[in-house]
């Protein structure tokens, strides 16, 4: 088979993305040098990125069983709407941060969202000071170097602020940004710090914020009203200059576990009121995310089809069928890669292995294929798979060939490759498996970088 040119990675992102491979977790940097396959998923992100740069919004929810790829595609999506010059924010969902709680466990997520809020100029999170910044950097260059009062900086930042304040929680969110932008211009940190702790829904009361801030306001950012501020993000993203605020919330299953039934209902319920927003276009210029197991979305007890509105707005049409893909809806359901982009993927990471290691690979592109008919060998291994299960064992493999002088592919599998064998079948060299997906030449196309 024709593979694709070694591509040089730099040792810092190689280093981490092989770390988190070798784990089974995903890789928050390097994706783009692994990304196979996936072509028509990503395409539909690429379309609903358009839609929001264009001030529209939208909502998918991203199915697909644990470690077949979905929050890696998430942080490829993530990666393509920073290059696309997108405001970014990432968050895991965990019993203690949901999407509708008390006790804190609902603006929890929305702390974690911004502390991972990422542009292109800071991909790694922790953007929001630099975007402050460079917006009102953007207001000085408009309004040029003749403004010596200021008078022409402060209309241009109350007329970008205008229309945020006739939404929810804009009067205030206005007010602290504006606060934010004086003390920038006053070069006072302390008042610049309690703007952010402000943004970032870190005070705990109304009256700790009036004492920090220097002013009264309504309303703090809390478990109640934090979405209401992702939307005026949203929005305010656009008005400095970004095209727009792309949201993912992984670990979705969480919800699905909540055994308290009101209270796993009341988080589907934000749910519906978040899907609402996006197809009626009350969320302009957002793109939420959300990555689920089917169980999540299936179960008709306590998944999202146990929730009647919700299940009649995302299940299957009956003329929906497994051998027809249809990416237009708002659930994207993650199939198995082929076995041709498997091996694909086996022969990447073997080539981004000998570079970090700086090693010689003693393993044969035919011992690679036998590598993935064994993992496939398994009991319905050829359906359900995933890319974390065979890349874990391949880093295995690869790591004992490599500290070990006299070690052989042979011996390394033999065991394993003795138990995958059924009952009765002659011991010889024959493959353990055959594998029912065609094998074709790669091309470039297929690698997707």
């Amino acid at each position: 088979m024709e593979q694709k040119q070694s591509v040089t990675v730099p040792r810092r992102i190689l280093s981490s993305l092989l770390s988190s491979l070798a784990a089974g977790v995903v890789p928050r940097a390097g994706a783009p040098y692994i990304a196979i396959g996936r072509k028509d998923e990503i395409g539909a992100f690429l379309s609903d990125l358009e839609n929001i740069g264009e001030g529209g919004s939208s909502m998918r929810f991203l199915i697909g069983r644990y470690g077949s790829g979905k929050s890696f595609l998430m942080q490829l999506i993530r990666g393509y709407a920073l290059e696309r010059d997108f405001l970014t924010a990432d968050a895991d969902l965990t019993p203690e941060r949901r999407l509708h709680g008390s006790g804190g466990s609902g603006v929890a997520t929305y702390r974690e969202l911004i502390k991972n809020l990422a542009s292109k100029a800071a991909p790694d999170g922790g953007a929001l000071p630099r975007v402050i910044a460079r917006w009102i950097g953007n207001l000085q260059a408009n309004v040029g170097e003749n403004d010596e009062t200021g008078a022409r900086l402060q209309g241009a930042v109350m007329n970008d602020l205008r229309d945020v304040e006739f939404l929810v929680g804009g009067f205030d969110f206005a007010r602290v940004i504006t606060a934010y932008y004086r003390a920038y211009m006053e070069g006072d940190d302390e008042k610049m710090s309690a703007a952010l702790c402000w943004l970032r829904g870190e005070f705990a009361s109304k009256t700790e914020a009036r004492r920090a801030l220097g002013f009264s306001v309504s309303l703090i950012i809390d478990d109640d009203n934090w979405y209401d501020f992702i939307k005026l993000w949203a929005v305010l993203a656009r008005r400095i200059g970004y095209r727009g605020f792309v949201v993912f919330i992984d670990e979705c299953v969480n919800l699905y576990k909540i055994v308290h039934r009101v209270s796993r209902e009341n988080n589907y319920e934000k749910i519906l009121s978040m899907f609402n927003d996006a197809l009626q276009g009350k969320a302009e210029g957002l793109l939420m995310v959300l990555g689920g197991t089917p169980q999540f979305l299936e179960d008709t007890r306590r998944g999202l089809f146990g929730y009647e509105a919700l299940r009649s707005r995302l299940c299957d049409s009956r003329f929906q069928d497994e051998e027809f893909r249809n990416l237009i809806g708002p659930v994207i359901r993650l199939r198995r890669l082929s076995d041709d982009e498997l091996f694909a993927l086996i022969v990447r990471v073997t080539a981004l292995y000998a570079q970090y290691y700086q090693w010689e690979p003693r393993i044969t592109a035919e011992q690679q294929m036998q590598f993935l008919r064994l993992a496939l060998s398994r009991a319905g291994g050829n359906s359900m798979v995933t890319p974390r299960e065979i890349l874990r064992d391949y880093f295995t493999v690869l790591g004992i060939l490599m500290q070990n002088e006299d070690a052989n592919f042979e011996r390394i599998i033999a065991k394993v490759a003795a138990q995958s064998r059924p009952v009765g079948e002659p011991d010889d060299d024959a493959p353990v498996v055959e594998t029912t997906t065609r094998k074709t030449d790669f091309s470039p196309a297929d690698i997707i970088l």
